[in-house]
This record gives structure tokens, sequence and C-alpha cells, in this order.
């Protein structure tokens, strides 16, 4: 395989496979305190999600598998009833059905959040926040 051997994609193209959250994607309130761009697929959504300091993010379940990517700063993660401190470069799996939620203490936490399936709960507060919203990559 060779570079010269391909073409470089054009804006069309580009759209068909990139997206650029923080300019493409208007924000949602997950819960209070609790801000993401969402992007979903037909099998995953993926919530760029920023936790605000001072806020908790309640003991919550859901069918949906989740890996977190803590990208920036740390929270104090509950998961089945135990506090685990996950900072910048960890990552958290979260089978489905587990009870888990946050505290985000002194400053934000900046992560990727990644949903098998589909959160349709929280694809359905994109739509009621962002009336005519494009969904992506749907």
């Amino acid at each position: 395989m060779e570079y010269k051997d391909f073409v470089t994609a054009d804006e069309r193209d580009i759209e068909q496979y990139i997206v650029r959250p923080e300019r493409d994607i208007p924000e949602t309130e997950l819960v209070k305190g609790s801000y993401s761009r969402l992007l979903s697929t037909r099998n995953v959504t993926v919530s760029f999600l920023t936790m605000k300091a001072n806020s908790v993010f309640e003991i919550h379940t859901h069918e949906n598998e989740q890996c977190m990517v803590v990208v920036r700063g740390f929270c104090d993660e509950i998961i089945d009833g135990k506090i685990y401190r996950v900072s910048a470069g960890d990552v958290i799996y979260l089978p489905a059905g587990i009870p888990h939620g946050a505290f985000i203490l002194e400053e934000d936490c900046i992560a990727i959040d990644i949903f098998s399936p589909v959160r349709s709960d929280y694809m359905a507060k994109y739509i009621q926040q962002n009336p005519g919203g494009k969904i992506i990559f749907q």
C-alpha cells in the first residue's frame, strides 16, 4: 500500500465519516450539571460529556453496556455501592444493569462514554432539547 495510490476525501466524503463534536453537535443536558454532545450510529451512542464541578450524577441503571474514558479531571464514581476515584486516562467498564453514579468534586470532569446498544433515552433528550438538530450517523 502506498499513499499516492489514494485520493484525498472531499468535504462531502468527510461528512459521511467524520464529525467534529465541538462544532457539529449541540449540547444536551443529561442531568443537572452534566452536558453532552451526543452521537449515535445504529448500534452505539457516544457521549462527549462534561460533568461540572460540585455536581452529582445520581445512582441509576440502564440496559446498556457502558465504557467511560476520563479525558480530563476526575470524579468519584460509585459502582455497585463502592466509590472509585477515576482520573484522566482511566477507563471504566459498566455492565448493563449495574447501579452507578458519580460525585464530581472541585473540578469539571470531561469524559467520553460509549454505550451499546443505543441510548434511546439520551437521543430522546437530544431531540427534545435540539429541535431540528441533525442526528449524526443514523
